[in-house]
């Protein structure tokens, strides 16, 4: 319920200030780019980045299907890209370091969330 709220604070001040809705476009389209890197590091056996990948995405997207359905479907176009298309997986290093450029730009324009004071 939290995540919602949260969202739905996020979405209406998107539409009353250009600024966050550009935030939010930057946010979405690096949850995409973090999905592709998912589903090549899924591909490919890399657990740890696919674990890794997955931790950002739970940590910095907000909970909405609009950014689960993006990550989920740039998830399998990147599997079936590696798969079809390339068949060579890149290093663990190579993957990891495009994770972590991804992650620097979803922590600009998506900064996690922090938890609620007792």
């Amino acid at each position: 319920m939290k995540h919602l709220t949260r969202s739905i604070i996020l979405l209406s001040l998107a539409l009353a200030n250009p600024a966050v809705a550009e935030d939010v476009e930057a946010g979405l389209a690096a949850v995409k780019q973090l999905g592709t890197l998912n589903g090549q590091a899924l591909a490919c056996a890399e657990k740890d980045a696919a674990a890794h990948a997955r931790l950002l995405m739970l940590a910095h997207a907000p909970k909405t299907a609009r950014f689960g359905a993006a990550y989920e479907e740039a998830t399998q176009e990147g599997y079936l890209a590696q798969t079809k298309v390339s068949g060579t997986c890149p290093d663990a290093k190579t993957l990891a370091g495009g994770i972590d450029e991804v992650a620097q730009r979803l922590k600009a324009a998506l900064p996690a969330a922090q938890p609620a004071a007792k």
